[in-house]
């Protein structure tokens, strides 16, 4: 197998570190400036001692209300991209060890099934799997550029090697009927493969991005089989590519592939300035595309009939996901990463520095974000804090009402049930509200107890994806909501004298320990 580095910096330097801490990655440090190596005959070997906290865990698994953990029985796998089963059983790719595992939820039992292709220290990070109707998992490694198949039957796992030419880099993976379909994040194309060959080898097609020195990231299929992706430039530009897949195969079975060009079967939109790392990618019942920018606590909706984008944002991150001992955090961001639509039309997404899963209903316009228990500090400016840092949460699947996810430097799988009930609600006095440039409007919104167990402390959530909009709300304060009575508000929205025209989603709502609860107004500033 061909080695490459185990990350792209550029890549981790922009998505995997929170925006102002410089964290030592694995295999950067050179072996000759390496500490101490204590042997330990399990995967931790692969890090040098001074790291091991770093990448193999914190602590023992955690819960709250909403969520559960389970820690893997081998130490320090690296747990990455998951997906379930029919039967409901969870399947998750280990990147410190090149294996896949089990979990069975009704059992709480882990299996682990050895590779025996796998070399020995090999890391790789594993972004993309899937599980097909045959009963195989097919998984990325980005590392050695290959896609894995496992067979649960045999126990035995084939290698087949992706088609690479110099920088790729295979990340998401989706089983779409007789084919697979791969995002090369910095080969820049997506790539159609056909699994039904035999050998080690497979037929594809591979679209290359139509933007020179882009990145392609994640994609979605829409109802109409058109395939969805984008092609970005970091803090650049960017597009929205909608391709034709179906229909590009059915010219080629007409005509000559040389004399059809693939670009004939692409629709180009052009991205707002406001997202700049447009990593996931999802689309909703309705057709609207919805996207998570990575650098920034934004993520959008498209409307493929209008053409128009529309800005929401997620909650600040609680002050325990990174610390900021030393102050120099001053804008803390939440990065939605990932993002899938349920089977109820739910809009799920991670928000790698929040240490959350965020679940949106689409209809009203709801945010509930989960908060995960584990926290690993060397992830955050967290010195001695207790209970602080990130787990780096970076994959999820859904399964009806449970969300199960991975830790990366936890070494633990978890589950959201988002069947269990929340402690409060929100409530509009309006969903829409208009003001103009160097004027006021009032919106009054409470905060309503769900639960007479007892009170709630929480801190107000005022979020605005337009900084020129201000708020009489003070979020640093806590305030304690009684069983008995809701909390009111009387909000008071100042558009600045400078302030850009147009339709902004606001996020309002409560953010306890545990659990975030908002929903959208919609802000209209007029000309």
């Amino acid at each position: 197998m061909k080695r490459k580095g185990i990350i792209v910096s550029a890549f981790f330097g922009v998505i995997l570190l929170t925006s102002t801490i410089a964290l030592v990655l694995p295999n950067t440090v050179p072996e000759s400036e390496q500490q101490s190596n204590t042997v330990t005959g399990t995967p931790a070997d692969n890090f040098p001692d001074e790291q091991r906290a770093q990448f193999c865990g914190s602590g023992n698994a955690k819960s709250t209300p909403y969520v559960q953990e389970y820690s893997i029985p081998t130490e320090c796998t690296n747990p990455l991209a998951v997906v379930t089963d029919f039967d409901g059983n969870v399947w998750f790719a280990e990147t410190n060890t090149g294996k896949l595992a089990k979990f069975d939820p009704v059992t709480e039992q882990f299996t682990e099934y050895n590779n025996p292709s796998w070399p020995k220290g090999g890391r790789s990070m594993m972004w993309g799997i899937d599980y097909s109707p045959d009963g195989s998992v097919w998984f990325t490694d980005e590392a050695y550029d290959s896609i894995w198949k496992f067979s649960p039957d045999t126990q035995k796992y084939q290698r087949l090697g992706y088609p690479s030419e110099g920088n790729s880099l295979p990340q998401r993976l989706k089983v779409d009927g007789s084919q697979i379909i791969v995002n090369d994040f910095t080969g820049n194309k997506i790539t159609f493969l056909d699994p039904t060959q035999s050998g080690d080898e497979m037929n594809y097609l591979s679209l290359p991005s139509p933007v020179d020195n882009s990145v392609t990231s994640a994609f979605a299929i829409d109802a109409n089989n058109m395939v969805w992706y984008t092609n970005w430039i970091f803090q650049e530009s960017g597009i929205l590519v909608k391709y034709d897949h179906d229909g590009f195969q059915r010219s080629v079975s007409m005509v000559d592939e040389e004399s059809l060009p693939l670009f004939d079967f692409i629709e180009i939109f052009e991205l707002p300035p406001e997202i700049l790392t447009p990593n996931g990618v999802a689309i909703s019942d309705d057709g609207m595309v919805w996207l998570a920018d990575t650098s920034s606590s934004h993520f959008f909706s498209f409307d493929p009939n209008t053409e128009q984008f529309t800005q929401y944002i997620t909650s600040t991150p609680q002050l325990m996901t990174y610390g900021n001992l030393t102050g120099v955090i001053k804008s803390p961001i939440s990065r939605p990463y990932w993002v899938d639509v349920d089977s109820t039309g739910r809009l799920v997404f991670n928000e790698q520095t929040s240490n959350t899963i965020a679940v949106m209903d689409l209809e009203t316009e709801k945010l509930v974000e989960y908060s995960i228990p584990s926290k690993n500090p060397n992830w955050g400016d967290c010195g001695a804090l207790v209970n602080c840092g990130l787990a780096q949460v970076f994959d999820f699947t859904v399964d009806r009402n449970n969300i199960w996810f991975t830790e990366w430097v936890e070494n633990n799988i978890g589950v959201i049930d988002t069947s269990v009930n929340l402690p409060l609600d929100i409530d509009f006095s309006s969903n829409t509200i208009a003001t103009s440039n160097g004027t006021s409007a009032d919106l009054d919104f409470d905060v309503i107890p769900l639960s007479d167990s007892g009170p709630i402390e929480f801190y107000p959530i005022v979020s605005s994806p337009n900084k020129s909009l201000k708020f009489n709300i003070d979020t640093s304060k806590s305030i304690t909501l009684k069983p008995d009575a809701a909390q009111k508000f009387n909000l008071s929205i100042q558009a600045d004298e400078d302030a850009v025209p147009g339709v902004y989603k606001v996020l309002l709502g409560a953010q306890t320990e545990h659990v975030s609860i908002g929903k959208f107004v919609t802000v209209t500033i007029e000309p």
